[in-house]
Order: C-alpha cells, then structure tokens, then sequence
C-alpha cells in the first residue's frame, strides 16, 4: 500500500512566500516586467538592438490606418395596420389628408422612412414613402390604392 503524500500548497500553508523568497516576489506579471515583448526596449535601451536585428525597423511605431466604416442609419419603420390604426389622429393633426374614400400620406412628415406590409388593409391609401416592402405595395395596390416611392423596395 503507497503512502499519501501531502501535497505541496498544504505543506505550504503559514509561510507567505510559499518557496518563492521575499513576499513580493511571484506576483503576477509585473513582477516578470510584463508579457509578451513588454520591455523590449521602446523606451529603454535594453533590448533594441537585438530587436531591430531579428525584426527590423518595422517592430516599432504604428502601421496603417483604419478605414471609416459606413455608418448605419436607423430608420423609423410603420406597419400598414398601424397606419391605418393612427388615420383619424393624423387627419385631426392635419398630417393626412382625405380626398373622397382615399387616404394621402406622406411618410416622411409624420417622421418615417419604410413601410412594412403587416396587418390587412380596410381603407384606399395613396402613400408616399421613401422605401417599402414588397408585401406593403402589394397589399395597398389590392385594395386599389397607390404607393408613391422614391427608392426601390427591398
């Protein structure tokens, strides 16, 4: 039968260097002067002319640049049956406007961009809208409406 061993942190409990000498040695990575190639020499001359002849001049200073990226607009979308649900509001804020039986909106002034076709339609629309899904035209020109883009659906 083998004999248990102790382990090594359990023989080391009560000693505060735990066999690594003073206290504050073996304190993570600053005690090593850092990581990686931290020290190389940048600032200091220890290290540079080691580093300039395995890497050359390159190793130092920055490299390139970073292309802008496009930014991504947010657009304010309304559903047909919102719309629709918000017809009376806007004509009392004189927003929209009723010829006979149809409905004239202007996306635009009541603060939108898209129209998105969810919901069914029970009123004659003439829209003008910057875009619009397909599903949106389709169900305003069912209904016998017409929908005034400016950019093509997507």
């Amino acid at each position: 039968m083998t004999a248990r061993k102790r382990k090594k942190v359990e023989r080391q409990r009560g000693r505060n260097s735990h066999g690594w000498g003073a206290k504050k040695k073996h304190r993570g990575s600053g005690n090593r002067g850092g990581r990686g190639m931290a020290g190389s020499g940048k600032r200091a001359d220890q290290k540079k002319p080691t580093i300039l002849k395995l890497y050359g001049n390159a190793y130092y200073g920055k490299k390139g640049f970073h292309r802008p990226q496009k930014m991504i607009l947010h657009q304010e979308i309304i559903n047909l049956d919102d719309l629709q649900k918000k017809l009376d509001f806007y004509l009392a804020k004189k927003l929209v406007t009723k010829e006979k039986d149809m409905y004239i909106v202007d996306l635009e002034k009541l603060g939108y961009q898209k129209l998105l076709g969810r919901g069914t339609l029970l009123v004659k629309l003439k829209i003008k809208a910057d875009t619009c899904s397909e599903v949106a035209v389709k169900k305003v020109e069912e209904k016998g409406g017409v929908i005034v883009k400016e950019d093509v659906p997507d």
